[in-house]
């Protein structure tokens, strides 16, 4: 981008100097966004599964049973005894079994382990704007409540209007007080 300038005042200096912040900051805002994007499309393959629940003797056992496949039978494709093997499924079943536990046990039942997340607001791009907004309400409120002390209340519309400027400024700066 080429700028030329013939005269110069201070009002042409600072518009000069605000456009060229505002290029960085929305090139770095872009890269965030984009990232924000990718996660989110890599993370929705899982929405689907967000009702499925864990059966509850695990998976496990769970898949094991419906191949009748034995606890020794399952304990040799793991090259560990029957007991090791009933062990693993009741560390899964208590949720203290490792990833790397769940994978050897998955492949013992020739099957694959998927492992993601589920946003419970359904995207990223949700939690990131929700919580935006519960900080940026923080914010307002608190700086509210000290105009009003000093007697310089405000309207209840110019508090809403504030909040909403805060949080896009959050939800555009990301910084990392953001999940304080």
């Amino acid at each position: 981008m080429t700028i030329m300038i013939k005269s110069f005042d201070f009002f042409d200096y600072s518009r000069i100097f605000a456009v060229l912040i505002y290029d960085y900051s929305r090139m770095k805002d872009t890269k965030q966004k984009l990232l924000i994007e990718q996660v989110d499309r890599k993370l929705s393959v899982f929405s689907p599964l967000r009702n499925v629940t864990v059966p509850g003797k695990g998976w496990i056992h769970t898949v094991r049973t419906a191949l009748k496949m034995s606890l020794r039978q399952f304990g040799q494709r793991l090259g560990i005894n029957p007991s090791s093997a009933k062990d693993i499924e009741k560390r899964e079943m208590e949720g203290a079994i490792t990833l790397k536990a769940l994978r050897e046990a998955a492949l013992a039942l020739d099957m694959q382990l998927v492992y993601g997340f589920i946003p419970k607001e359904g995207s990223l791009e949700t939690m990131i704007e929700k919580r935006a907004e519960e900080l940026a309400t923080k914010i307002v409120e608190r700086t509210s409540q000290t105009m009003k002390l000093e007697d310089q209340e405000n309207t209840k519309e110019r508090i809403k209007k504030a909040i909403k400027e805060q949080m896009e400024e959050l939800k555009y700066e990301m910084p990392r007080t953001l999940w304080d």
